[in-house]
């Protein structure tokens, strides 16, 4: 998979991380377009199979794999040989993002709002920070990118729930109450964002960006599952209208 590769995935199946590469520096794009790109294969790694077995030894195969590199082992891999070029060693630490992902092998939905906000902060939380890290990031705005990235995270989550649901990695109690409790914590997450954007430098911003669907899933989930699947996806005209209106003020704070 080379990076261009990487882009036409992304502009497929996660456009609004390919806007963000777009936004982001020339220097840091190749970094971006492979975390990025790892992430959609990590997703579907455990959904390749319907047998908990055969998809955990996907997910652990991927676990190997980068933790090779970090060993100075590159498999002659689509993906994985331009991740290692892009960043060399460092590439083992995400093995964290596909150790996030096991307990989707398993095909065993959520038993609340909090299991769905630990699932959330092992897989997206991580991503935020690694997308930071390839703008060179400061420490200092760790904690606001952890919770943008934790809110953003939920407000995915719900957008994907009534698909999740039919997979069996939804909620046990898929009632408005539940999912609007776990709206309200995006909320509150992104509030915490919000109150520490001072300390997040402008040059790390493109990847704190949440693209223009976020707020109508918060809005729609008290109302319930039905809420969120009558929901349009947001139209490319959309799309281009939020990450222009981005690229003009860099405000990526809700």
């Amino acid at each position: 998979m080379s990076l261009e590769h990487c882009a036409e995935e992304l502009r497929e199946h996660d456009p609004d991380r390919f806007g963000i590469c777009l936004l982001a520096p020339a220097a840091a794009r190749p970094r971006l377009l492979t975390l990025y790109a790892l992430n959609l294969e990590l997703a579907r790694a455990p959904l390749a199979s319907n047998e908990p077995l055969i998809a955990e030894m996907r997910v652990q195969w991927w676990v190997e794999r980068l933790e090779d590199i970090g060993e100075g082992k590159v498999a002659s891999h689509e993906l994985l040989a331009p991740l290692a070029e892009a960043w060399g060693e460092r590439a083992a630490a995400f093995a964290v993002l596909a150790e996030g992902r096991r307990r989707d092998c398993a095909r065993e939905p959520h038993d609340g709002p909090a299991g769905v906000a630990a699932y959330v902060r092992a897989t997206a939380v991580p991503l935020g920070q690694f997308a930071a890290e390839a703008l060179d990031g400061p420490q200092a705005a760790m904690p606001a990118i952890a919770a943008q990235a934790e809110g953003l995270g939920l407000a995915t989550w719900l957008a994907a729930l009534p698909a999740l649901q039919g997979l069996g990695l939804g909620l046990w109690d898929p009632s408005p109450e539940a999912i609007g409790r776990i709206a309200a914590t995006a909320r509150e997450r992104l509030a915490e964002a919000r109150a520490l954007r001072r300390d997040v430098p402008r040059s790390v911003a493109p990847v704190l960006f949440g693209g223009a669907g976020v707020k109508p899933v918060l809005d729609a989930a008290p109302k319930g599952i039905e809420a969120l699947a009558a929901l349009p996806q947001p139209s490319e005209f959309r799309r281009r209208l939020a990450l222009g209106a981005f690229a003009l003020t860099h405000r990526w704070w809700m």
